[in-house]
């Protein structure tokens, strides 16, 4: 070995922790040594890390946080393992830490709910910390799932009696009479990511057996109409499609011993001309009240399909062209 070449040995105390680390059939192997220009040797029950020593000391230092986490049980994902990558190259490898000890729950399937990026772990201290707060940013960011699991959590640790989750019904708006079935089979369609959220932490036993004895409530905006909500979790999904009226409606609802979480993307507002959101307008209103927080995810929060942050982006640079063009055709008009 060269005199600027140094290694470091981690010891691994099984295969499955091996397969845990290092990816099935090796698969993070090339995205660790591609990263950070280190040689990975695996013998027997250690792998070597070979390099230079500042590369050494930080692969070694992630991979030693990362078997902390699943010798605790964690069963790390690769899109997990991906985001531990990320935060390592940018210094921030106490940050692995700190995400990955936050467990909110446990679901009834084993699976456990951690946040899974920076930003993800900001909107559940804000939700901790406060009681309304208002969360905007794009699709898959887990704005409407980490808001359900921390008020399952809140229900499960009696710190709230009951759970109260709505939703805008904009497309239904005034026109339901066309389609069959009654009211709540209506709107049922509006509300189903909530239900599956709820599936998904609680099973479905638990949650029929909660939604019939009124700890869990699923209803149309609407219905919050002239309500004082005590001792609940509610939330707003959907909420850059709830009017300025209707934000408001909904915000005066909170009473004592109750948080609020309003999560929507105002960047997708699916209102009629002329109605404004009353998710876009909050911020301005609100901003400065103690109690009050505003979280901003972005698409480097995204934890769905990698391909959905690409598309995020694009999006963004074709809207922002878009914008300019007309500021352009409009200055040139003039």
């Amino acid at each position: 070995m060269s005199d600027n070449k140094t290694s470091r040995t981690v010891v691994l105390d099984s295969a499955d922790e091996s397969v845990q680390l290092l990816g099935r059939h090796d698969s993070h192997f090339n995205l660790i040594e591609a990263s950070f220009g280190v040689r990975l040797i695996p013998k027997g029950h250690e792998l070597i890390v070979e390099g230079t020593p500042g590369d050494v000391e930080t692969v070694y230092n992630m991979l030693q946080e990362l078997l902390t986490h699943i010798r605790k049980g964690h069963l790390l994902s690769g899109r997990e393992f991906e985001y531990a990558l990320k935060l390592t190259g940018q210094g921030e490898v106490n940050m692995i830490r700190t995400l990955f000890s936050d467990l909110i729950l446990v679901t009834h399937r084993g699976k456990q709910i951690r946040p899974k990026t920076v930003g993800q772990k900001r909107y559940l201290e804000a939700i901790r910390s406060n009681d309304i707060v208002l969360s905007i940013g794009p699709a898959g960011t887990g704005k409407t799932y980490l808001a359900l699991a921390m008020a399952v959590d809140a229900l499960k640790k009696k710190q709230v009696q009951r759970l109260v989750l709505t939703r805008p019904a904009v497309e239904a708006g005034e026109h339901l009479g066309f389609l069959p079935g009654d009211f709540q089979e209506k709107v049922d369609p509006y509300l189903r990511p909530i239900y599956d959220g709820l599936y998904d932490l609680l099973g479905i036993d638990t949650f029929q057996k909660y939604r019939e004895k009124g700890i869990v409530e699923i209803a149309p905006l609407a219905y919050m109409r002239g309500r004082t909500l005590d001792d609940a979790f509610v939330i707003l999904d959907e909420g850059q499609n709830a009017t300025s009226e209707q934000m408001k409606m909904f915000l005066t609802r909170l009473g004592f011993g109750s948080k609020a979480v309003i999560t929507g993307d105002i960047t997708q507002i699916d209102l009629p001309k002329g109605r404004s959101s009353g998710l876009e307008q909050a911020p301005r209103i609100l901003s400065g009240i103690k109690g009050i927080e505003l979280v901003y995810l972005t698409e480097k929060d995204v934890v769905r399909h990698p391909l959905v942050q690409n598309i995020i982006k694009a999006y963004e640079v074709y809207e922002a062209k878009t914008e300019r063009d007309n500021n352009e055709d409009k200055n040139s008009s003039r």
